[in-house]
């Protein structure tokens, strides 16, 4: 049976730890602006100082994303992107620069494909596991013992709103890392990334040992300092995107999501 790479998530979040930093995770949706052009860009961004990618797999219905995600997701849609270029995504950025890379999708697209079909052939990539921001964790179970029999992380979301006993539920179900909501609301970059943020680390790390990550808002290196001196990861996708909406053509977006991603690197090592 293939092997995903959650122990390789694992040992990089671990070493960043080690050196007493944030690891930086980026998101892009695949297909965007294209099949070939995501690639390139998610390459792009785990040559220039990202520890981990998240691929997007885009939706019709992206309820968690704001206005320039969405828009991101119709251009690939409308242009024909499929799970296997998703997953052939995951497949070339992981190869090309041996990080670990996960998908973060919407659970209908899983549950349609095939839950150990998705899982079999997302670790057949070298995938690192799933982000599922709607799956529940009362009704995770099937999914779960997919992705562990296929080495594969599961990721949950947790928000401001979660109660501390939600909290524990869902932290002792996930595996890899929680992905901590800094605010309530849709994907975006903000002037600032809340308060709140910290509050939700702290709980938790009552609640497990896992590692957190924060994301919704951070944008700037300076944000990204920010968190890093109370998350174990920050998390960067609108930033990204809209940097490659706004480009002229790929090189240039390309250049520019390199520059961001190198800022933003040394953001969390301050």
């Amino acid at each position: 049976m293939s092997s995903g790479n959650i122990a390789l998530l694992d040992q990089t979040l671990a070493r960043a730890k080690a050196e007493n930093r944030a690891a930086l995770v980026g998101y892009l949706p695949a297909g965007f602006p294209t099949v070939e052009g995501s690639i390139a860009a998610c390459t792009a961004l785990l040559e220039s100082g990202c520890d981990v990618v998240e691929v997007g797999l885009p939706h019709s219905d992206p309820v968690m994303d704001g206005p320039v995600i969405q828009t991101a997701d119709t251009i690939a849609l409308q242009g024909g992107v499929k799970i296997a270029d998703v997953i052939r995504t995951v497949r070339e950025a992981h190869a090309a620069t041996g990080k670990p890379v996960l998908i973060m999708t919407y659970w209908n697209p899983v549950d349609r494909y095939g839950l150990e079909r998705f899982a079999e052939e997302l670790a057949a990539a070298g995938g690192a596991g799933c982000i599922l921001p709607d799956l529940p964790v009362e009704e995770s179970d099937g999914w779960r013992k997919a992705a562990e029999r296929a080495g594969l992380a599961t990721v949950f979301v947790v928000a401001p709103s979660s109660r501390d006993a939600r909290l524990a539920r869902i932290t002792e179900a996930g595996t890899g890392f929680v992905y901590a909501a800094s605010l309530m609301g849709v994907t975006g970059t903000r002037e600032s990334v809340g308060a709140d943020a910290q509050d939700l680390v702290s709980r938790v790390r009552t609640a497990a040992d896992l590692p957190v990550c924060v994301g919704l808002g951070v944008s700037t290196p300076a944000q990204a300092a920010e968190v890093a001196t109370f998350a174990d990861g920050v998390i960067v996708g609108s930033a990204f995107v809209k940097l490659l909406l706004a480009a002229d053509d790929l090189e240039s977006g390309l250049a520019d999501v390199r520059e961001l991603a190198t800022s933003l690197a040394e953001g969390v090592r301050r």
